[in-house]
């Protein structure tokens, strides 16, 4: 197995638990990728050439393998399942393409983004088909349950967007409600992509609720470490500069338990800061001491160690086998990792 040639999966972490993952999933992805390839042709070529810089611009292709792997567990040897997969990785790039556009982003993953090289015009235009190519290579696949499943994520990922933009700058936001947005925002489309795996191999109600659950909890226990790396992370290694949340007024979970919890004067500061028209790297590295002096890195570390657990739990009703340790594996490396 050539591993250069396979996307990055999983970022740095402890090698013989990436290494293991590797080793079993290397073939799935390298088919994964050759499908996303196959189908971003397109007689525009400004559609491929959009969708290719941003497929290959250090994704992890997460979700069309715990779609596969989903499906295997449930009960499924074949490889028809490979569009389907990628139906879950062109949903996510259209989100990003569209967050960059929102967020005035001008790099994402140690590049600059799409919109500053193609404009907000063009990028927006080559989401709109991503999502729209998803759906149709879904319809393709004769399963209401499954066209069901992904409508519905990408409406609730939808409101989550919006959920998002009108907490902008809002340092008042409780955990519930930040919980609320990050679980429509990332972890419905994790789940989504879990449990049409699960239809898609023929897992039954139990399978489909299961690995549902497991995906939500994967989801959230993803971006909760997300949250923390963008205060403890380091910008070569996170491929995106170390507070970017902060400078775009996003509050995190880290943020938002600092000001619950912080002394009143250290709270004073945060929002002092929080609240400036623009965040100097020297008040990054405050802000960031005072978050992890008040115990909200630690915090949130712990509830993403929560999600993760429930998220192997939910796995119980399977019998031990490979695939099933692949994912639990998964479960442990998201909470470990670095990027």
């Amino acid at each position: 197995m050539d591993v250069a040639a396979l996307p990055n999966f999983m970022p740095t972490g402890p090698e013989n638990l990436k290494e293991k993952i590797y080793a079993q999933v290397g073939p799935d992805l390298i088919r994964i990728e050759g499908e996303i390839n196959r189908l971003l042709d397109s007689d525009i070529p400004l559609i491929s050439v959009v969708g290719r810089y941003i497929m290959g611009s250090g994704g992890k292709r997460l979700r069309p393998l715990l779609m596969t792997l989903s499906a295997r567990l449930c009960g499924y040897s074949g490889k028809d399942d490979t569009s389907l997969a990628v139906v879950f990785e062109f949903v996510h790039a259209a989100t990003l393409l569209h967050d960059d556009v929102v967020d005035h982003a001008e790099f994402r993953r140690s590049r600059p983004s799409a919109n500053t090289i193609w404009g907000n015009p063009a990028v927006v235009l080559v989401g709109d088909f991503l999502y729209s190519k998803s759906i149709q290579i879904a319809v393709g696949y004769r399963d209401i349950r499954i066209l069901k499943v992904l409508l519905d994520a990408t409406t609730t990922m939808s409101e989550g967007e919006v959920v998002q933009l009108v907490n902008s700058d809002n340092l008042e936001i409780s955990e519930e409600e930040y919980l609320e947005v990050i679980t429509r925002k990332t972890a419905v489309l994790i789940s989504a992509a879990c449990q049409a795996g699960a239809i898609f191999g023929g897992g039954g109600a139990a399978g489909e609720k299961a690995l549902k659950a497991y995906g939500r909890n994967l989801g959230i226990a993803f971006q909760l470490i997300d949250d923390t790396l963008d205060f403890t992370g380091e910008t070569e290694e996170l491929g995106k500069t170390v507070g970017n949340d902060l400078k775009e007024g996003k509050a995190t979970l880290p943020l938002i338990y600092a000001m619950q919890n912080a002394k009143a004067a250290d709270r004073l500061r945060l929002r002092q800061i929080f609240t400036s028209e623009l965040i100097e790297a020297e008040e990054i590295a405050e802000i960031s001491n005072l978050v992890e002096k008040s115990g909200g890195i630690e915090y949130t570390n712990n509830q993403a160690c929560a999600h993760s657990l429930r998220a192997k739990e939910a796995l119980r009703i399977f019998p031990r086998c490979p695939v099933k340790e692949i994912l639990e594996d998964i479960a442990d490396y998201v909470i470990c990792r670095r990027a």
